[in-house]
């Protein structure tokens, strides 16, 4: 492990890799990751760089069993989840259940305002949360490891309590405000006092966090140079100390925590770990490949910083200037958006292939 990832690790910071590509996933494992997170957009990524073109022509190949795209495309996504869940299932275990996991996304295109085939025709929440719950259940049937990733969007939160109910683990994800992260949270910790037992409960919440800060950039362009880019990071650590809180008087036996997603900088003129080094020092960081490739040729050194808040002034001038429901409305459409789309282009690299195999 390099050193400077093992200053994170030692603070406190369980590294997740935010791929499961094969390659990133065992390049990470040797630099002390102890889990991984999947999305449309990390398979539609592999698939299109043709990291699983035998695998499509296989399937498509096969005459007992008639794959359409759609479910190729499902196909590919267990499959590579599937094989990371093997290579950090060794640290499931060693950890009791406390690290170890692998995320699994559920389909996207129920949140497209387009509807599921972008006929136009969109879902009520009602049924999307139906839809998600039928999903989790199906695709954590028989996995110790995987967790299932579901949006904090009105339709996933009222999926939450069911699903958590059934034993699932819950990744409750594309959370960018306290009140998505509470209702999800309440929902998820009502359907937990529901099962015999609570051993085995787990959940995380993902907190994105770069994403904010492009939007303060683009919609606060008069927030002082200190405080423009730690729009963020405060709300990552806020939440963060109320989860702690929320927690403690539970008597659990796992840990129920934030993942700090979205710690990839968009600005080049940063270093590569700014989010990284803001948010070290307990809880999950899901860093893209890019980023702890930086940190590991790099000689940071880590310490735990997640509990230290920014100066009382710069909360001040964030708290007056940040319309938290303009905030919420705009990343959460944006966040949909860069889901809906790389499972679109997913389905579409799936039907080239058939198209290609059928011509030759």
């Amino acid at each position: 492990m390099s050193s400077a990832l093992q200053s994170l690790v030692q603070c406190g910071t369980k590294l997740y890799l935010d791929s499961v590509h094969p390659d990133e996933v065992d390049k990470n494992l040797a630099w002390g990751a102890v889990g991984a997170t999947s999305n449309p957009a990390i398979i539609s990524a592999i698939v299109d760089q043709g990291g699983m073109d035998d695998v499509i022509q296989s399937l498509l190949g096969e005459t007992e069993n008639q794959f359409d795209d759609e479910a190729i495309a499902w196909e590919l996504t267990d499959r590579l989840v599937r094989d990371a869940q093997k290579k950090f299932h060794p640290i499931h275990q060693s950890s009791d259940g406390n690290a170890g996991w692998v995320s699994f996304e559920l389909e996207p295109l129920l949140e497209d305002p387009k509807g599921l085939s972008g006929d136009g025709t969109a879902m009520s929440d009602s049924d999307r949360a139906a839809a998600y719950i039928k999903l989790g259940k199906r695709w954590a049937a028989g996995h110790s490891n995987r967790m299932i990733k579901v949006p904090a969007t009105d339709a996933g939160i009222m999926a939450l309590e069911e699903l958590a109910a059934a034993g699932i683990t819950l990744n409750v994800t594309l959370i960018f405000t306290a009140d998505q992260y509470r209702r999800a949270r309440n929902a998820v910790w009502r359907g937990a006092q529901k099962l015999p037992s609570t051993d085995q409960f787990k959940s995380v919440y993902s907190i994105f966090v770069s994403r904010i800060d492009v939007y303060s950039q683009q919609h606060l362009p008069s927030l002082s140079p200190t405080a423009q880019g730690m729009v963020g990071i405060l709300n990552a650590k806020r939440i963060w100390d109320e989860n702690q809180k929320f927690w403690s008087d539970k008597k659990l036996k796992l840990d129920q925590e934030l993942i700090f997603a979205s710690t990839g900088v968009k600005d080049p003129s940063l270093p590569a770990w700014k989010y990284v080094q803001a948010l070290a020092g307990s809880d999950i960081q899901t860093n893209p490949p890019e980023t702890n490739e930086a940190i590991a040729s790099s000689d940071v050194s880590f310490s735990r910083t997640v509990d230290q808040m920014p100066s009382q002034a710069i909360q001040d001038e964030i708290d007056s200037a940040v319309d938290v429901d303009h905030l919420h409305k705009t990343l959460m459409s944006e966040g949909v958006a860069k889901f809906v789309k790389p499972q679109r282009a997913l389905l579409d690299v799936v039907r080239k292939q058939r198209q290609s195999i059928a011509a030759s």
